[in-house]
């Protein structure tokens, strides 16, 4: 089994757009197949080798700390509280305290790709990158487009927006060095798509990207919780969105 550094999951958010089916429940906890969206995440990083997760969570906290506790599924479980919405860049920056290891794996809390975990994390090993990002075919035209140079290079990167011509776009889930993360010295609300990935690219950063043929479901719309609630329901049993995936 490979090993893989501390997971951070991002789940803060409140869910507003699924409130009229969830009501008050946090996204992340927002049910498919009768358990938590956000216990598939855990799952997936057990299944690959990690031990330890940190999430940064926010909206009704502690309803997800009544739930999975300090250990769940046989991983270590941390908590990184925000007291006011901080966006992804903010609470990375804020759960980048609780990583022990030399890296960190990032996840958005309400999106899945069936991500071999252990070949993304020796692919950012090997290639010395600052940052490695998981981008899927563009299929949508509200998810952070990414361009990239023939080599697999990341060169642009703009969060839901169609003005670049890329075939390819973020699955938002990310393999940082810790190092990176650690440098961001802003504090409060700070949007890791919109702003620190072009001012890292803009600072000469290297962020590579691994190229997952398969697909990603996210739960943030009605819609796309109720397309969900079919792909994902029955994950354990069947690879329903299994793919290959590789740098280019």
């Amino acid at each position: 089994m490979s090993s893989l550094p501390d997971a951070v999951i991002l789940c803060g958010g409140a869910g507003v757009r699924l409130k009229s089916i969830t009501g008050d429940t946090p996204k992340p906890m927002a049910k498919i197949g009768g358990r938590p969206f956000l216990e598939l995440l855990l799952v997936q990083l057990k299944r690959h080798g990690c031990s330890r997760v940190i999430l940064s969570v926010g909206y009704k906290h502690e309803v997800i700390r009544s739930y999975f506790g300090e250990k769940a599924l046989g991983l270590e479980i941390v908590y990184s509280v925000e007291t006011a919405p901080l966006g992804t860049g903010g609470a990375l920056a804020q759960a980048v305290g609780e990583v022990t290891t030399d890296g960190a794996l990032v996840m958005n809390g309400d999106s899945y790709a069936e991500v071999d975990l252990g070949r993304l994390a020796r692919a950012h090993s090997k290639s010395a990158a600052d940052a490695t990002v998981v981008v899927i075919a563009e299929t949508r035209s509200d998810a952070g487009s990414v361009m990239l140079s023939e080599t697999g290079r990341v060169t642009a990167f703009a969060e839901k927006s169609p003005e670049l011509n890329t075939r390819y776009q973020s699955a938002g889930i990310y393999l940082f060095n810790k190092s990176l993360c650690s440098s961001i010295l802003r504090t409060g609300k700070i949007s890791l798509e919109e702003q620190l990935f072009p001012e890292w690219l803009a600072n000469g950063k290297r962020i590579e990207a691994f190229v997952f043929s398969g697909g990603c479901i996210d739960i943030g719309t009605p819609e796309r919780y109720l397309k969900a609630q079919n792909l994902l329901a029955n994950l354990e049993r069947e690879a329903t969105m299994l793919g290959h995936e590789g740098q280019l």
